[in-house]
């Protein structure tokens, strides 16, 4: 038996168990919820999708929602009910179903997407407004897919200021979700919400990565030579040399893991390539990089970025999202040249119309869907944040970007190379000089 705080009891029977497996959670379920009153399960009159795990995770959620009665008033009701469900251990990926302009529509049918690509690789957990969440899974052939509903009343905006937000919501879809994860019930986090508050809520509620001093967001950007991480791409405007070094230290990381490059080379974004080049701060983080153990070739410019010099190109997040966002602007700008250029005219119409599949192949790399999102490198767990305006494709895609870094030993890798971090330490005259 599970003893709940003071004198009441759970009537959780290990009998039950060992004789019904997991498909017994319902029953494990019902038990707990006679420990209050004012709770009930959660069970769905629109769809059937695996109903035990479904009501489970919906009551779960509810009951730690609760101020006057939670799981933490039942000491390891919470963790045994999350392990009765970790049965099949597949990875299990948390989807802010509330975040993004076209929520929760989009991120459901992204959901549905990935589990079908994947064959149920993986299991999703939806968190946001149930009653929202459920009417558009009756939307979708649903039956068979892994998919559980997380009940979040709360939802946090665009307009919202993003640390406040987190703070002050806490039963927000963003806030819930990310605790779930912190508390070991989840592999990942994906959301296509406030760029800010995703960001706030994976350093305040995951917490940092030993030796990381600002976690970071990277991007990546089509080169001649296949591709090539931009990082940071917009997460910390105002960076110190230290800052910059560690960006390089977890893009490195990330390109050898993701993109399995043995060895990737890494670059400072400059406005030229001599080592007295830039700010101050672009300086003295040129050489703690020189003096470090990665692959460091030096400055790079940008225009160095789509011919591919290197595999890892740094700089600080004001710069890196300025990029980033005008990249995204270079398909439709040709898109719509090559409009202007058929316009009323039948023969270039049949040229443009024969160009059109090729076109679309070589700027695939340039389409943000197709990449979904990026990772937060540098806190504990795992988080993709995706665009606010993403659509299923592209939430599918943030979903398997999640799966694979989940895969990974990214964070573990990042803690052992900041540990050798090296100092920079004065000279005479003012100089910096670099001790390893």
């Amino acid at each position: 038996m599970i003893k709940a705080k003071g004198t009441q009891v759970c009537p959780i029977r290990n009998d039950d168990i060992r004789k019904h497996g997991a498909a017994n959670d319902a029953l494990i379920i019902r038990r707990l919820c006679r420990l209050s009153r004012n709770v009930r399960t959660v069970t769905s009159k629109n769809y059937s999708i695996e109903p035990v795990r479904t009501a489970a995770f919906t009551t779960a959620a509810r009951l730690s929602s609760r101020k006057n009665h939670s799981f933490v008033d039942a000491p390891g009701a919470r963790s045994f009910l999350l392990r009765r469900m970790d049965s099949g251990r597949k990875l299990k990926i948390i989807v802010d179903a509330m975040g993004g302009d076209f929520a929760p529509a989009n991120e459901v049918a992204g959901t549905v997407q990935a589990l079908r690509e994947t064959r149920n690789a993986f299991e999703a957990i939806l968190v946001g407004k149930e009653g929202d969440v459920q009417e558009q899974l009756t939307k979708h052939s649903v039956a068979g897919l892994p998919i559980s509903v997380v009940n979040a009343a709360e939802v946090i905006t665009m307009e919202d200021s993003p640390t406040a937000a987190v703070k002050q919501k806490k039963d927000s879809s963003l806030a819930a979700g990310m605790r779930l994860h912190q508390e070991g019930n989840a592999d990942a986090f994906v959301s296509a919400g406030n760029t800010g508050a995703v960001l706030s809520a994976s350093t305040l509620i995951l917490g940092r990565v030993k030796g990381v001093g600002r976690p970071t967001i990277g991007a990546f950007f089509p080169s001649e030579q296949g591709v090539c991480l931009l990082v940071d791409a917009g997460t910390n405007v105002d960076c110190r040399a230290q800052h910059l070094y560690e960006f390089a230290v977890m893009g490195s990381i990330y390109v050898q893991e993701i993109l399995k490059i043995g060895n990737p080379t890494v670059g400072l974004l400059n406005v030229g390539e001599e080592k007295k080049k830039g700010t101050e701060i672009v300086q003295e983080a040129h050489r703690l990089l020189e003096s470090s153990k990665l692959n460091f070739v030096g400055n790079v410019e940008g225009r160095d970025i789509l011919k591919g010099k290197v595999n890892v190109v740094v700089c600080d997040g004001f710069v890196g999202n300025v990029l980033l966002k005008f990249g995204e602007s270079v398909p439709s700008f040709l898109k719509s040249r090559l409009k202007r250029y058929a316009s009323g005219r039948v023969f270039r119409t049949l040229m443009v119309a024969l160009m059109r599949g090729p076109l679309r192949t070589s700027l695939k790399d340039m389409d943000y869907e197709e990449h979904g999102g990026v990772p937060v490198l540098g806190v504990n767990g795992v988080t993709i944040i995706g665009h606010g305006s993403s659509s299923p494709k592209a939430i599918k895609n943030m979903i398997l970007k999640a799966v694979e870094v989940a895969k990974s030993q990214i964070n573990k890798r990042i803690e052992e190379a900041l540990a050798q971090t090296p100092q920079p330490a004065p000279l005479q005259g003012g100089a910096i000089r670099v001790t390893a």
